[in-house]
């Protein structure tokens, strides 16, 4: 039986002398006992300056300060990760027992490192490499989080309540939105609400305007890509946006736009929750909420052919029509009142407000911009308005040519009484609002009527204060 373990011991002494060069450069060292505790095997003359030939059957507790190496020879339980004093120095060691044929035949030691400072070393750079990683997440969420709310979306328009009620319930689920609008309506606002409503309104929400992507470059966009996946690509690879939003929302603007190779991947990504990058073999499993939003008429697309059928379906769960400008004349005011607050900050000025034949001149545009239009025209005249007041030279020219729709009371009707009575009164009330700068408190005391008698008249004459 004795002949055995030794003739094995010998076999692994003679494997161990195959790897000396690995476990000098892997570890510190390794010793090999029997299962009696002495020395078959000794790799540990760098670290403390011992030859083999001078230990070689020696027991080890003679040979090593402190060691359990013997013990563990007899026992068969491992100690990991301990701390040994050796030649006054705190070493890392792990012991194991040798087992052969379910019999313990002896044990192996090995120091992992020759001073506890070594460990700590390691410790501060894990600690500093975890330190800039969390540092890159919060960066990731700085830049790829949302801007505007539900409470941005500014609107007394029934249908308008209606799709922000719809959009609030789609945030409460996983569901796939699809988005669609005239440029400039606000589809922006309602994705990024979506996202701030929803459970994942702490992950990141990254958007891609799939329109401004060259199509050769938008898969690497979207998926990211391993280091020398093309030429020209960075060596250690890139993160594609599909990965950055993992754990939150990806809106993918213009989606009208992408090709049609690019429409199969995406269909393929949303049925399996997963994607390779460009370049690369490793499938990665992604968490993810699709949001997209068009200009375009993916249903008209789909039947001339330019959009897949099964995509805009898959895309097709919510969908959100949100109505242009000016199909919802009534919001104009109360959109101004809140751009011109804005504007007042961004641009550090005064708050303006609107006189009325400006107001009058903005129901009566089309808005073929819609809001995106409304905001850069009163930007304009916020700049060019010296005093507190927007008055209708401050529009641009073609907003003055078309400044009203003609009065309800004609020429014709001119010298009836009651019209001019209409007429002076509507004046009266309008000025006393400006100078009031729309308190309709102040205005209704300077006209010398009570303020619900303010409402009325406001409401008889259709006037939006």
């Amino acid at each position: 039986m004795k002949k055995n373990v030794a003739e094995e011991l010998k076999r692994l002494k003679e494997s161990m002398e195959m790897l000396e060069d690995l476990l000098d450069t892997a570890y510190y060292g390794m010793a090999i006992v029997d299962i009696d505790g002495k020395i078959v095997k000794w790799n540990y003359e760098k670290l403390m300056g011992i030859k083999e030939e001078d230990v070689l059957d020696k027991n080890v507790e003679d040979i090593i300060e402190n060691t359990r190496l013997h013990i563990v020879a007899k026992t068969g339980e491992k100690e990991l990760f301990e701390v040994q004093k050796i030649q006054g120095r705190d070493m890392i060691t792990s012991r194991v027992p040798i087992i052969q044929n379910g019999k313990i035949i002896g044990a192996a030691g090995t120091v992992l490192f020759k001073d506890v400072k070594e460990l700590k070393s390691l410790v501060q750079k894990l600690e500093m490499l975890e330190d800039t990683v969390h540092k890159y997440k919060g960066e990731i969420k700085r830049f790829h989080k949302t801007k505007y709310s539900f409470d941005n979306i500014i609107t007394q328009n029934k249908k308008m309540i209606y799709l922000k009620e719809i959009a609030k319930r789609a945030a409460e689920t996983n569901s796939t939105l699809l988005i669609q609008g005239e440029s400039g309506t606000g589809k922006e606002l309602f994705a990024h609400g979506v996202h701030r409503a929803s459970l994942r309104k702490h992950g990141p929400f990254v958007t891609i305007n799939c329109a401004a992507i060259p199509k050769e470059l938008l898969e690497s966009e979207l998926f990211g890509y391993d280091g020398g996946a093309f030429t020209g690509a960075r060596r250690e690879g890139k993160i594609g946006k599909f990965e950055l939003a993992n754990g939150g929302t990806i809106l993918l603007d213009e989606i009208g736009s992408m090709p049609m190779e690019m429409q199969a991947k995406l269909l393929r990504v949303l049925e399996t929750r997963e994607f390779e990058r460009v370049g690369g073999n490793t499938r990665i499993e992604i968490d993810i909420r699709l949001i997209a939003c068009t200009n375009e008429n993916l249903e008209k697309a789909v039947e001339e052919g330019k959009f897949r059928q099964d995509l805009y379906y898959r895309l097709n769960v919510i969908q959100i029509e949100i109505p242009p400008l000016r199909d919802r004349i009534e919001d104009i005011p109360i959109l101004a009142e809140s751009l011109l607050h804005s504007l007042s900050e961004d641009l550090s000025v005064p708050k303006k407000i609107l006189e009325f034949e400006t107001k009058e001149a903005l129901k009566n545009h089309t808005w073929p911009g819609n809001v995106r239009e409304l905001r850069n025209v009163l930007e304009r005249a916020s700049t060019l308005c010296k005093d507190d007041i927007i008055r209708i030279e401050h529009l641009p020219e073609y907003l003055n040519k078309k400044a009203f729709k003609e009065d309800e009371y004609g020429e014709e009707d001119s010298l009836l009484l009651k019209n001019i009575v209409a007429r002076v009164e509507k004046e009266a009330i309008k000025r006393a609002i400006e100078e009031s700068r729309g308190n309709k408190t102040l205005a209704a005391r300077t006209l010398g009527i009570h303020r619900t008698a303010l409402y009325k008249k406001l409401e008889i004459y259709g006037l939006d204060w």
